[in-house]
């Protein structure tokens, strides 16, 4: 038959392997067990002549299935490239030789070992096919850009440099945002000593100039659908019209809002027009046109003026920002500046808890401007009484550890950024829900407008994560949402300044550009960049218990009229969390399966209870836990020779199933390494994490059911740099099963 499998098993015998283990064994239990058309070994099959050796297979022999049993599947991944073969990993050399002393005593344990990974990579490869093309592609070089302020305008520009089609959608009259409303900006190049022109006359410039880029100014998305390289979006005017167009990706750069400084009474705010935000003074500056700023009250110039920082911000009263916008600052002494350089006698007081300059202005601007002769009071302001002339501004000193006070004709608030992010009801269900199982009444927040007005089950925009900031992690990978082609960017994402905000444009620009290239050729997006595969399900086996569309951490699952699945291949991530929340386990990819893991797991020689060699399953998250257990290898930290780790694609992937076959099986102990959930999470699909924790914490139920102890089953969070940790766990695990006795399954 033209689709029939012919498995290659190919062994290496460089970086010590060929010392360390009997290959004629290995070779045997290959072609014996693991069913293998082909079994051969290389001295150094990551070599020029070895990956010959196995390409010749391919184009003359008909190998459709490469099992490669040599070191990581995250090693070589270059050389053992083959196209149109599915590729499987045996890891011999980080999963076995060295994390395994080299003594005679450790041989025959050693030598099980990678004789059980050898079985392991035949079978996946047995189970596993070459993903085919989903038919769903399309491809757009136009990239929707929500949002025409520096964010937006900067990641607009950089698409037309790339030779893509952009297209602004702008709720105003004009673009610029609040850089648009500001007299000068911080430096962004040295000396930085002096506010600099802010450069917004010159990229709108830049902007009219292009061919590439279209401009919708007082204009709204009234609808969003369809998935990357195909999204369409409906964009109205304040006039009613709406045109559709069609995007391959989408940057939302939809900013902030200043925060409701109407919420500060005790300082003043509203009581006298001399108490003013940061906004406002950039207003009253561009009024002045570089001559002296005037006070709003009476048009007198002012000749003293108190900058309030941290105003409504790090602060836990109800009603105020419990973070730092992180940009205050250095905009509290680029405002001082603006009197000093016009009349150095002016007298600028900066009263700050801790004055934070990060970026590359940073130091230097804080030094100009104490030598332009700012001064700066670590102080805590608690009022500032409006008088009839000067104003009071009452504060503790916190140096001197005493209550003092200024005078000042002008005070300025620094209010901080509110993100304009839109409704997040994926939260608010959360929140509903933890509340009604708390048994505590749940309080709607208040609505605001939607920003994208998406056509997606779980909501109209973004998910957020803390804040009211779109769910974008900062470290791990920036940018990315949980919508799959629409990338966040600029202080919607969170706190910061125009060079900061462009350099985030700069870089949702390149990811836009990336998602919709890989959705053309219908390739996965971060992280599993470049996969082919995508999820299918078997429709006589559904149940219709909607659990997958539910926990996609993506909103890539909808369902048709009869209730059945419906899967958006471009959307996808591949995580595979639909196939881990299938009870009755009908969701696969071609590469990835409750088979090809399933198979691992049953496959691997259960000594009997006698021979006093436990098992202990390790599944282990190919992003932070299994790259952690490889490092540990590379430093030389052994782990027991009786655990046997399979790479997950992420932890919400695996499938209840897999820990009562294995305990069924006669495994002795189970560790789950997944990463780091909730706020602080460092998931790579987000709420994978999480999910497989909820579902864990359900095992109990198994283990008693099969009268087995507790202990037998454990989850933990791993970050990539527990090089350490994560070995010490599987040993912790070793000890526990010594403890409790062999699973009495064995028998």
């Amino acid at each position: 038959m033209a689709d029939e499998k012919k498995i290659g098993a190919y062994m290496c015998k460089g970086c010590g392997l060929g010392e360390r283990l009997d290959f004629d064994n290995m070779k045997m239990i290959a072609e014996r067990e693991g069913k293998a058309n082909l079994v051969k070994e290389h001295d150094f099959l990551c070599s020029a002549e070895g990956v010959k050796m196995i390409q010749d297979d391919i184009d003359n022999e008909g190998v459709t299935n490469v099992a490669i049993c040599a070191c990581s599947r995250r090693a070589k991944t270059e050389a053992f490239n083959f196209e149109g073969v599915a590729i499987t990993r045996g890891n011999l050399r980080e999963g076995v030789i060295w994390v395994r002393p080299d003594t005679d005593e450790a041989r025959e344990t050693t030598q099980e070992m990678a004789e059980d990974y050898v079985r392991m990579a035949c079978f996946e490869s047995k189970f596993t096919q070459v993903p085919k093309s989903s038919e769903q592609q399309g491809r757009i070089d136009n990239v929707l850009v929500v949002g025409g302020g520096v964010t937006g305008m900067t990641a607009a520009i950089e698409i037309a440099k790339a030779g893509y089609k952009a297209s602004i959608v702008e709720k105003s009259g004009a673009l610029g945002g609040h850089l648009a409303d500001a007299w000068k900006d911080i430096p962004s190049r040295s000396p930085y000593a002096d506010p600099v022109d802010t450069g917004v006359a010159d990229m709108i410039a830049a902007i009219e100039a292009d061919a590439n880029i279209t401009v919708h100014l007082n204009s709204t998305l009234t609808k969003t659908s369809g998935a990357p390289g195909r999204f369409a979006a409906d964009i109205s005017t304040e006039s009613g019209s709406t045109t559709t167009e069609n995007f391959g990706a989408i940057v939302q750069a939809s900013g902030y809002k200043d925060y409701d400084a109407n919420q500060l009474p005790e300082l003043g705010y509203g009581k006298t027009p001399d108490v003013v935000t940061q906004a406002e003074l950039e207003k009253l500056a561009v009024e002045a046109n570089g001559g002296p700023i005037k006070r709003p009250s009476d048009g007198k110039e002012v000749t003293s003026v108190a900058f309030v920082q941290c105003a409504g911000q790090r602060s836990d009263k109800e009603g105020h920002l419990p973070y730092c916008s992180g940009t205050c600052c250095l905009t509290s002494i680029k405002q001082a500046m603006y009197f000093k350089d016009n009349n150095s006698d002016v007298d600028t007081t900066v009263i700050y808890t801790d004055l934070r300059t990060p970026g590359a202005p940073g130091e230097d601007f804080y030094r100009s401007g104490q030598q332009k002769g700012v001064v700066f009071t670590k102080g805590e302001v608690s009022e500032v009484a409006a008088g009839s002339d000067a104003h009071s501004v009452k504060f503790k000193d916190l140096i001197l550890n005493e209550d003092t006070e200024m005078q000042a004709d002008l005070v300025v608030l620094a209010t901080g950024q509110v993100p304009n992010s839109g409704p997040d009801l994926e939260m608010q269900a959360d929140d509903k829900a933890d509340a009604e199982e708390a048994g505590e009444e749940y309080v709607q927040e208040i609505p605001v407008d939607s920003i994208l007005n998406l056509d997606y089950r779980q909501g109209p925009d973004m998910p957020q994560l803390v804040h009211g900031f779109t769910d974008s992690h900062f470290i791990c990978f920036p940018y990315e949402t949980r919508r799959t082609g629409i990338y966040t960017a600029g202080p919607v994402r969170r706190p910061m300044d125009s060079l900061q905000a462009k350099e985030d444009g700069t870089g949702a620009a390149m990811k836009a550009i990336h998602a919709l290239e890989d959705a053309a050729q219908g390739r996965a997006a971060h992280p599993r960049s470049g996969d082919l595969s995508f999820p299918s399900f078997r429709q006589e086996g559904c149940t219709q218990c909607k659990r997958c569309t539910v926990e996609c951490p993506f909103g890539a699952i909808n369902e048709d009229e009869e209730g059945y699945p419906q899967f958006n291949e471009a959307r996808c991530r591949r995580c595979g969390t639909c196939m881990g929340a299938c009870p009755v386990r009908v969701i696969s990819f071609e590469n990835y399966s409750v088979d090809t893991v399933g198979q691992q797991i049953k496959n691997v020689e259960m000594p009997d209870e006698f021979d006093e060699k436990p098992r202990i399953l390790v599944l282990a998250c190919e992003n932070d836990a299994y790259p952690a257990l490889d490092m540990a290898a590379r430093n030389g930290n052994h782990y027991s020779e009786f655990s046997r780790v399979i790479p997950v694609r992420c932890l919400g992937s695996v499938n209840t199933i897999w820990i009562t076959d294995a305990l069924n099986s006669g495994y002795d102990g189970i560790v789950l390494m997944g990463c780091r959930k909730d706020d602080d999470y460092q998931c790579h699909f987000v709420r994978g994490s999480r999910l497989a924790g909820i579902r864990m914490s359900k095992i109990d139920d198994t283990l008693e059911q099969l009268n087995l102890e507790p202990d037998r089953v454990a989850t933990y969070e791993i970050a990539i740099t527990d090089v350490d940790r994560a070995p010490a766990l599987i040993n912790e695990m070793a000890e526990t099963v010594e403890k409790v006795g062999m699973n009495p399954f064995k028998f």
